[in-house]
């Protein structure tokens, strides 16, 4: 599993991790995969557990929050799943690490403890290094979001949504269009 780290070279790594869609624009959403079917994650180990932290931290957030919040902070290039998210919330409160705080409304409000905020103190680089993650790929996000480019995939897509939607298209026609699609990306790449 490979592991993006944004230092010196981060901007690169970041635009090499989205242009392989990793961290989005894939079938599969947010969480992308990689070549050959294998499902990349944007945090590895407790990373992601130590982000939710930093943010509940700055306040007491919900789930749908913390998803938002994250996705905000990487200039919507990352959005990681409820199904990740809400099993960490239950393992720092599993942890001690945080709490359940009252609210208005049906969500419940996860806030830190003093527990949490040493376990956050601890572990300041780890910390740093993530946050740091986001920070680039909202960058490398900024960058590279070109209405041109939006504008040209969209049409893209209707073409390709139009032609290969209509009775009788050959495996040639099938064929021809991932030729031609082939040799697109084969021409942007060389840019």
């Amino acid at each position: 599993m490979k592991h993006f780290h944004f230092g010196r070279h981060g901007h690169e790594h970041a635009w090499h991790a989205m242009r392989h869609g990793f961290f989005g624009g894939g079938p599969d959403g947010p969480r992308g995969r990689g070549r050959g079917g294998e499902r990349r994650r944007m945090f590895e180990g407790g990373e992601l557990r130590l982000v939710l932290l930093k943010l509940i931290e700055e306040q007491p957030r919900h789930g749908y929050d913390l998803i938002r919040e994250i996705e905000n902070r990487s200039g919507g290039a990352y959005a990681p799943s409820p199904g990740v998210v809400y099993p960490t919330m239950t393992l720092l409160l599993d942890m001690g690490l945080a709490e359940e705080e009252t609210s208005e409304g049906p969500r419940k409000l996860l806030a830190i403890t003093e527990a949490g905020r040493q376990h956050l103190s601890e572990r300041a680089d780890e910390v740093t290094v993530a946050m740091a993650r986001l920070e680039a790929l909202a960058k490398v996000s900024e960058r590279t979001d070109a209405a041109p480019v939006r504008r040209a995939m969209q049409n893209l897509k209707a073409a390709l949504q139009d032609r290969l939607s209509q009775d009788g298209v050959s495996r040639e026609t099938q064929l021809e269009v991932a030729r031609i699609l082939d040799e697109a990306a084969s021409r942007i790449e060389r840019i």
